[in-house]
C-alpha cells in the first residue's frame, strides 16, 4: 500500500514538472513572438497613417479600439472590456529613452527589449502580474500604451499597440 502511494506520488511529481516545464517553453515562445510582432510593425519602411483627430495628436485606432476619455497628454482607449492608456509627452521627442529607462526599473520584467532606427528609439516591455495576467507596455519616444492583458493575447495585443505609438505625428 505504501509503495502505491510512493508510486503516485512520483508520479504526479513528474506530471507537475513536465508541465511546469511545458509552461515555461510555451511562455518563452509566446515572448518570442512578441517581440518579433512588435518589431515587424516598427521596422515597417511605410507608416501607418493616423485615422483619429484627437485634442492633441492624430493616432491610428485598430478596428474596435475606442477612445473613453482623452485629456492634454493621455487618452484612454478600450477594446471590449480591456483598457488601453496612451500617453503622450510632445516635450520628449521620437529618440527619447525616457519611458524605457522607467519601463526597466521595474523588478517583474519578463521581456524588455530597445528597438532603434535612425530617427526614433522604441522598446516593448512585459511585466509578470498575478493570476497569469501581464501588463504590457510598447512606446516610441515620448509615446507609450500600457495595458493588462492574457499570455494568449499578448502578441495581438503588442501589434495593435505598436501600430497606435507608430502612428502618432509627432514621433
Amino acid at each position: 500500500m505504501i509503495t502505491k502511494k510512493i508510486n503516485l506520488y512520483v508520479v504526479l511529481s513528474i506530471i507537475v514538472l513536465v508541465a511546469s516545464g511545458c509552461t515555461l517553453k510555451a511562455e518563452e515562445k509566446v515572448l518570442e513572438d512578441v517581440e518579433i510582432a512588435a518589431e515587424k510593425i516598427f521596422k515597417q519602411e511605410k507608416s501607418i497613417s493616423p485615422n483619429k483627430e484627437l485634442k492633441s495628436i492624430s493616432v491610428y485606432l485598430p478596428v474596435d479600439f475606442t477612445v473613453t476619455e482623452e485629456s492634454t497628454s493621455n487618452v484612454i482607449l478600450e477594446k471590449g472590456d480591456q483598457t488601453f492608456i496612451l500617453f503622450y509627452n510632445p516635450l520628449e521627442d521620437s529618440k527619447s529613452e525616457l519611458n524605457y529607462e522607467a519601463a526597466s526599473a521595474a523588478d517583474n520584467i519578463v521581456l524588455l527589449e530597445s528597438l532603434e532606427d535612425d530617427d526614433r528609439f522604441g522598446y516593448i516591455s512585459v511585466l509578470e502580474l498575478k493570476d497569469d495576467r501581464y501588463e504590457l507596455q510598447l512606446g516610441i519616444g515620448g509615446v507609450k500604451i500600457t495595458t493588462r492583458t492574457s499570455m494568449g493575447n499578448l502578441e495581438n495585443d503588442a501589434e495593435n499597440m505598436m501600430e497606435i505609438v507608430s502612428s502618432i505625428d509627432d514621433n
